[in-house]
């Protein structure tokens, strides 16, 4: 995936980070690991964070509207139910396109 929305998860913490890249999530990923965004950011609170769902966008102002609506969802259920149920990602793609 180079262009998309992805979400991570924090086994420490128990939580979900919903975020969107145009640069490939290994690169963004190896960023939150290293606490490229500060150590203030959301992502600095843990160092276990790993790839949970990944979801490919043909553009990146796509990838922006489908992060916001993931978190206007606010429900770590609606974030398993994603990876449970492809239908769902297909549904949230549709709206945000």
């Amino acid at each position: 995936m180079k262009i998309g929305c992805y979400i991570l998860y924090s086994e420490n913490l128990d939580r979900y980070y919903v975020g969107a890249t145009r640069d490939g999530i290994e690169n963004r990923l190896r960023k939150h690991l290293g606490q490229f965004y500060g150590r203030s950011s959301y992502t600095a609170k843990a160092s276990d964070w790993n790839v949970f769902l990944e979801i490919s966008t043909n553009t990146y102002s796509q990838a922006l509207r489908l992060e916001k609506k993931i978190k206007s969802m606010r429900s770590s259920k609606y974030i398993r139910n994603l990876k449970l149920y492809p239908e769902l990602i297909e549904k949230v793609l549709c709206e945000t396109k």
